[in-house]
């Protein structure tokens, strides 16, 4: 009888050894980034609810989502750009010049597909100046993409000839405004791009040269990767992701303007770099750029509700990404100590 009772006893010490092993294997994998995240948002969630009682309809998570989306997007390419030791700041206006360009095509009569790959086409282009001037003249990413910017804005005015372009091709506004099994298109696209380059990044060269010329200019010459090519393709892909999320704004509000997206470029960065990106590159992961994503989304949702005014909005983000900054980098300093 007693053997019997010890090796229940025994069993039941594996089992909880086990567990304990196994919970700390997706501790160590997830790391404090993403936990720390999840931390957030569970207690965004708590907090909101209580403040509001409109918080946890559905409608409102709809809502959040669509936000989300369009920075959400464009933040993909951001990500990928940050990890290889890059920066882009021309993303807002390549949004709202990818967006007027593709309302002026489907106003004319074009299809919203034809409409769709122009902005992405304008996207793509855009970024492959920005990567060429970068990886061919060694000019600071900042200064580079800041000099863009001035100019693709002025294209944005150039095309609508500084007006608001009032888009009336349905199926346009269908992508921005439509559901689909009760999630809005926009977010399902959002997943499935962070899911589909989630998967290739450490499967495929892509991933790992991000992360390689990222962690050292240098030594990934030495290795034979050619840097040049990498660097223009990771600008090219902020280019189109930032071009498709331009495309989406204007899908979901339904006109197009050359002011618009004026700060988008703030809000992917403080998403990034709250996600657990370096800005001194080699280090970052989408997984933690998507949950802060939501944390943002949620903030700014439930700060609304709240009743607090929105233009509190910005010096809260402003904080947040400054305490995001400082805390990884005193977290990379203690790594250094140690």
């Amino acid at each position: 009888m007693m053997a019997h009772v010890d090796s229940i006893k025994k069993g039941a010490t594996a089992s909880n050894n086990s567990f304990l092993i196994r919970a700390e294997k997706v501790k160590n994998h997830l790391g404090p980034t993403i936990l720390g995240l999840l931390a957030v948002l569970a207690a965004e969630i708590l907090i909101f609810t209580i403040k509001s009682p409109y918080f946890l309809h559905v409608g409102n998570f709809a809502n959040i989502g669509r936000a989300m989306s369009i920075i959400g997007i464009g933040s993909l390419g951001a990500t990928i750009v940050i990890i290889a030791g890059g920066f882009d700041l021309s993303v807002g206006s390549i949004m709202a010049a990818a967006g007027m360009l593709a309302s002026f095509l489907c106003n004319q009569g074009l299809s919203t597909g034809i409409g769709l790959v122009s902005a992405l086409f304008l996207g793509g282009v855009i970024g492959l100046l920005n990567g060429s001037v970068i990886a061919f003249f060694r000019i600071n990413p900042l200064i580079t993409t800041l000099a863009m910017l001035s100019i693709v804005r002025g294209i944005a005015y150039i095309i609508s000839g500084g007006d608001a372009i009032v888009i009336s091709n349905s199926a346009f506004l269908a992508i921005g405004t439509n559901d689909f099994l009760g999630i809005p298109i926009t977010v399902w696209i959002t997943v499935a791009l962070f899911l589909v380059m989630g998967a290739l990044m450490p499967r495929t060269r892509l991933g790992r040269y991000v992360y390689a010329i990222g962690s050292s200019l240098r030594a990934s010459k030495l290795s034979g990767i050619h840097v040049n090519r990498w660097i223009i393709l990771f600008y090219v892909i902020s280019g189109v992701t930032a071009a498709l999320a331009g495309f989406v704004t204007v899908a979901r509000t339904g006109q197009a303007e050359p002011s618009a997206n004026i700060g988008a470029e703030l809000d992917m960065i403080t998403a990034v770099i709250l996600g657990g990106t370096s800005l001194r590159g080699g280090k970052g992961k989408l997984l933690g750029t998507f949950l802060a994503l939501i944390v943002l989304a949620i903030l700014s949702n439930g700060l609304i509700l709240s009743g607090i005014p929105s233009y509190w909005q910005l010096p809260i983000k402003g904080l947040v990404l400054m305490t995001a900054i400082i805390w990884g980098e005193i977290r990379r300093t203690s790594r250094d100590v140690d």
